[in-house]
């Protein structure tokens, strides 16, 4: 029997992505609504119909409904979509566990990993609201602007329970979003929370203006680390050359709207962290995801040595030209 879509979608969160998705479902005329933490900031969205501060220049659907009450933000929905950034779910989820209706699926676009927990963005819902949560994650290169523009793009619903992707897949499949399943949870979030660590490095090489030389290395390598990681933890490692991994990692590290990599640069240009960070209303997930990473390459016993450069470069101050200076030295080896 055919996996049907969902019908009535809530979205927690009103950032770039839970936005792009808003439209997205109402064009294919899914009921959604849209919750978000600070009540002032949805109202003004929902004033103006269009997020000026996480996605400025495109209409919001006159269909789409906001919501600012704790008690009516999943009212209804079959399908709750988490576009909160990882470091940010707990509070969210918390405040909101007493709300979440029983057997709703929950699908995460968030793309990192929790500091302190450890704990991937699927884990931490289970975490909260209980180890019988269904959950799926969605994910890959897609940037929130292009999508709004309906340029051509891919993601992964990635679920252990194989009909809940496929449902997530058709729900979000669209003439301009082609969506594939996975069922490796493990790898696609971990390739897309880890692959904005190297979209940072990327982003710094063009600060130095250190060549396309040394960026085609950097994700190559960056790629090889990735991947190290991911199958210390369980992961497939053909997720890591598929759409959530190599995918992602060539989008973030290339697009100049990217978040990760224009901090990146920011930094290469000789800002400090709190300049780059202030520099943007966003969320830059890969800041925080470098310190999580760092943790779990030591608990893995996993070699990432450009994972550890950004570290050192982000939070012990060392210098750009001495951390590539160190790389480009390490002991000679085969790849």
């Amino acid at each position: 029997m055919p996996q049907r879509e969902f019908r009535n979608v809530s979205i927690v969160g009103d950032g770039g992505m839970g936005t792009v998705l808003a439209m997205l479902l109402c064009e294919k005329a899914v009921p959604t609504r849209m919750w978000g933490y600070d009540a002032g900031q949805l109202a003004e969205i929902e004033r103006q119909r269009e997020n000026t501060k996480f996605l400025p220049g495109y209409r919001l659907p006159v269909v789409l409904v906001f919501e600012a009450r704790d008690d009516h933000a999943m009212t209804g929905a079959d399908l709750i979509v988490s576009a909160v950034p990882c470091q940010y779910m707990r509070r969210v989820w918390n405040r909101l566990k007493a709300h979440v209706p029983s057997g709703v699926p929950i699908v995460s676009v968030a793309k990192g990993i929790e500091n302190g927990t450890l704990l991937r963005p699927t884990q931490v819902l289970a975490d909260v609201l209980g180890g019988d949560v269904s959950t799926a994650v969605l994910s890959g290169p897609t940037i929130a602007d292009e999508l709004a523009r309906r340029l051509p793009a891919t993601a992964c619903a990635a679920s252990v329970d194989t009909s809940l992707a496929v449902r997530v897949q058709r729900t979000f499949t669209c003439p301009w979003l082609r969506v594939y399943t996975n069922p490796d949870v493990v790898g696609v979030e971990l390739a897309g929370a880890m692959k904005n660590v190297i979209a940072i490095a990327a982003g710094i090489i063009d600060g130095v203006r250190a060549g396309d030389n040394a960026k085609a290395a950097l994700l190559a390598r960056g790629l090889a680390e990735i991947t190290r990681l991911g199958l210390a933890m369980g992961a497939t490692e053909q997720t890591f050359a598929g759409l959530t991994g190599l995918g992602d990692l060539v989008t973030t590290c290339i697009s100049p709207s990217g978040r990760n990599r224009s901090f990146g640069e920011r930094i290469g240009r000789g800002q400090t962290l709190a300049e780059a960070q202030s520099a943007t209303d966003s969320v830059v997930e890969g800041i925080a995801t470098c310190e999580s990473v760092a943790s779990l390459a030591s608990k893995y016993n996993v070699e990432m040595p450009i994972a550890r450069a950004v570290y050192e470069v982000l939070f012990e101050n060392k210098p750009v030209r001495s951390a590539i200076e160190d790389l480009m030295t390490r002991r000679l080896k085969a790849e």
